[in-house]
């Protein structure tokens, strides 16, 4: 073992051993809910069951299959071997049982709303990423968060992925990029939905109705669910408020940036133009940080810039290069030096169930455990996990202000001291978007 995998091994070991000295047998198991039970929702909760001994109490979603699917893998995997009540309306389960820690997993559009309802029920929250679809939301996210003094953890776990840490650790601090002056962050994955199904009756097994919310009420079409519904705006802020925000967030933590000063970004549906999806096909975004812009585009068509790199961020310095993605790094030095290569580690030995978990990204699941010992660490410390809600929030609503700059063909200028667009009451009013009745925005 060198030393950085001997560092690498005794950092996840001490993160372990104060998980369960807070959660040790001795103790009674943190109560778990979870809402929204698809693809990301399990897998967040999975990858908790297996670093801490909690019970989870309650399953909920509008999908009867779905809900019924969940509630079978988790009765399989928790110690307890108890099946979680089910539920079909969060409010319900959160007036029902009492939980020590809520995770959302929903489509975007019900992000605000449970999560609120959660901080006012006395639980710590795990909130998957955007955490909302409007930036007033956000806003009252977060005031919920620090009223109710919650600990809330987003799901931007690029902040845990251990190869990213140490690229942080052993690239960034210790100046080995020298002067920065630019970082480009991309996406060139064909993600985009391409088809045109017409629409249908929703499956019986789906309560459209309570999917749809606070969001316009659509005629059901079979791309939205499941997993789907990125495909429109209605739900979500596209592959800027998917995948952006991920790299965003991990600039921001690595470089230690906080708040652009504008955002400029341009873009459209320019080439795919006979699919049903209404979400950009192509976009760059400019983020305006004081010390150096931050750069994002997207394309679901055509070749990646370097195919090694079809989703990740690039730092560029004037003593050298760093290229980061889920997969891992590369550093180039300039003049010569010694490059640095490091893949991304997989844990199949410590949780062998990973291999043949249905639909688990492999590569991000120790990123996600990582993600949950830091929560489950604050939670015990009352302190700040390291994608706090406002972390998030910023995260989130420098995406959401790409996508506005790109509807009104400006460039948008953020006051953070006054959390308003500075000087434009028009974008100010798309902060909040409408909620169809009878929900009610929580920032209205």
């Amino acid at each position: 073992m060198n030393r950085r995998d001997f560092l690498q091994a005794s950092a996840a070991g001490l993160a372990l051993t104060n998980v369960h000295a807070t959660f040790g047998a001795a103790d009674t198991p943190k109560r778990v809910g979870l809402i929204g039970c698809g693809w990301y929702g399990k897998a967040d909760l999975l990858r908790l069951i297996q670093v801490a001994p909690v019970e989870v109490v309650s399953l909920c979603d509008v999908d009867k299959k779905m809900l019924a699917g969940a509630a079978e893998i988790v009765a399989s995997r928790q110690k307890s071997k108890k099946t979680p009540e089910t539920f079909a309306d969060y409010r319900e389960m959160l007036k029902k049982n009492e939980h020590d820690i809520v995770l959302i997993a929903t489509p975007d559009h019900w992000h605000a709303l449970p999560m609120i309802a959660a901080c006012e029920a006395g639980a710590d929250i795990y909130v998957q990423k955007p955490i909302s679809v409007d930036v007033t939301e956000g806003q009252a996210m977060l005031a919920a968060a620090r009223k109710h003094k919650r600990v809330v953890q987003v799901g931007t776990q690029r902040r845990s992925t251990p190869h990213l840490i140490e690229a942080r650790d052993r690239i960034v601090k210790e100046g080995k990029l020298g002067k920065i002056g630019l970082v480009d962050i991309y996406c060139y994955y064909h993600m985009r939905n391409r088809s045109n199904p017409p629409d249908t009756n929703p499956p019986e097994y789906l309560d459209w109705e309570m999917w749809t919310g606070p969001a316009p009420l659509l005629p059901y079409n079979p791309i939205a669910h499941p997993r789907g519904w990125r495909a429109f705006m209605e739900y979500g802020n596209g592959i800027v408020g998917d995948m952006c925000i991920h790299m965003l967030d991990m600039v921001r933590w690595m470089l230690e940036l906080g708040w652009p000063k504008s955002v400029a970004s341009s873009g459209g549906i320019l080439v795919d133009k006979a699919a049903k999806a209404n979400i950009s096909d192509t976009q760059t975004a400019t983020f305006d940080f004081p010390e150096f812009p931050v750069v994002w585009e997207h394309r679901t068509y055509g070749a990646p810039a370097d195919p090694k790199y079809p989703w990740g961020a690039t730092i560029y310095g004037d003593k050298g290069t760093l290229k980061l993605s889920v997969m891992g790094y590369d550093y180039i030095p300039m003049g010569g030096g010694q490059p640095v290569h490091v893949d991304v580690k997989y844990e199949f030995d410590e949780y062998p169930e990973d291999k043949t978990e249905k639909d688990l990204e492999t590569h991000v699941a120790p990123a996600i455990r990582g993600h949950m010992k830091d929560l489950l660490a604050n939670i015990a410390s009352r302190g700040k996990p390291v994608a706090d809600i406002e972390q998030g929030y910023i995260s989130t609503t420098s995406c959401i202000l790409a996508n506005l700059s790109m509807k009104l063909g400006r460039s948008l200028t953020w006051d953070a001291t006054g959390q308003r667009v500075a000087g434009d009451d028009e974008a100010n009013r798309l902060l909040t978007r409408p909620y169809r009745n009878p929900w009610q925005h929580p920032g209205v």
